[in-house]
């Protein structure tokens, strides 16, 4: 659904209220390519007010963001402090003080969808993506509502999950991932280990100075708002079987299975059946949306109702990140 904003900005007559039916994404739209958000603040925070937890994501099209400083302070007019990535999983550059490049990941590599930071304790609840630059072929950021995931996941795996949970396994650094000081952003030992005790992650310090990390996390979650339930995990993504069967076997030779950069088991640390994670993969494939990108583009997920992902790519790429609000600790 697309909605298509006055030339001015107003919520006081009948004329400017806004529809409330809409599939994922809801499209709002600038009255002039170009025309200037901040002009029309009041109706687009009304718009995420009122739709975000219901649709879960929103693309704003045809407004101007002319720099990473104008994005950042179009992610901040919601009310929240932006983020930084803490404990990371994948590289990223800093653009401005609290905006990031997507993931940078060689083009001809698809990003499987996930919901940000679901891998740990902690995440924010609202991600934007802004598409400086569009790829010539490809580069869409497909999204899936997390709620018709959950519902679509066979009952006895979402039950076996859910009480179960996951243990993500971590190996840093050897060239291979992140390094820890990337990972958790600092050179400090002290302070990384700081992080785990506070954050409940068992960490061991390797020969060599490298790091491994383990962390026990949920698989489903209930959204603190809506009360809805949201498939709430990256196993599908972690699990040493994401890999290409070639990278795969190259790594175990070098590293073995309990060196590879990342794995993921049943939070008792048993290992997760192939079968369970093929029918996960195949409900996300059959849950997702995709559009193409336009140069401008900003989309504003709510990081538990909604999963992102990337799609392989031609041609420069540029997509900013910015995350805001703290789930609540519960």
């Amino acid at each position: 659904m697309a909605i298509d904003l006055p030339s001015r900005a107003s919520n006081s007559s009948d004329e400017d209220r806004l529809p409330t039916e809409g599939v994922l994404p809801l499209v709002l739209r600038a009255p002039v390519p170009g025309a200037s958000w901040q002009q029309h603040g009041e109706l687009i925070r009304h718009t995420v007010d009122t739709e975000l937890h219901r649709i879960g994501g929103i693309l704003f099209r045809d407004f101007a963001f002319t720099d990473a400083g104008g994005f950042e302070a179009f992610a901040r007019s919601f009310g929240h402090e932006l983020l930084t990535y803490d404990y990371a999983s994948t590289p990223r550059t800093k653009l401005n003080n609290r905006v990031y490049t997507s993931t940078e990941y060689p083009a001809h590599q698809v990003i499987p969808l996930h919901n940000e930071q679901s891998y740990s304790l902690n995440w924010p609840m609202k991600i934007w993506f802004h598409c400086t630059q569009a790829a010539q072929v490809g580069g869409e950021t497909p999204i899936a509502d997390s709620r018709l995931v959950y519902r679509r996941i066979d009952p006895m795996i979402r039950q076996r999950f859910a009480e179960k949970r996951l243990m993500y396994v971590r190996n840093y650094g050897n060239g291979l991932d992140l390094s820890w000081e990337q990972a958790f952003g600092t050179d400090d030992r002290a302070e990384v280990e700081r992080f785990c005790r506070l954050n409940r992650i068992d960490f061991e310090w390797k020969e060599g100075g490298e790091l491994r990390t383990r962390q026990v996390c949920q698989a489903v979650a209930r959204h603190p708002r809506t009360g809805e339930w949201v498939w709430f995990n990256q196993a599908h993504l972690f699990h040493l079987s994401n890999l290409a069967p070639s990278v795969r076997e190259a790594l175990t030779s070098i590293v073995g299975e309990a060196g590879v950069p990342r794995n993921v088991f049943y939070g008792d640390g048993s290992p997760i059946e192939s079968e369970a994670l093929e029918h996960i993969r195949e409900v996300l494939r059959s849950t997702q949306i995709s559009f193409p990108w336009q140069t401008g583009d900003v989309l504003m997920l709510d990081n538990m109702l909604v999963a992102h992902g990337r799609s392989t790519f031609q041609g420069p790429r540029k997509v900013a990140v910015a995350m805001a609000e703290p789930a609540p600790v519960g």
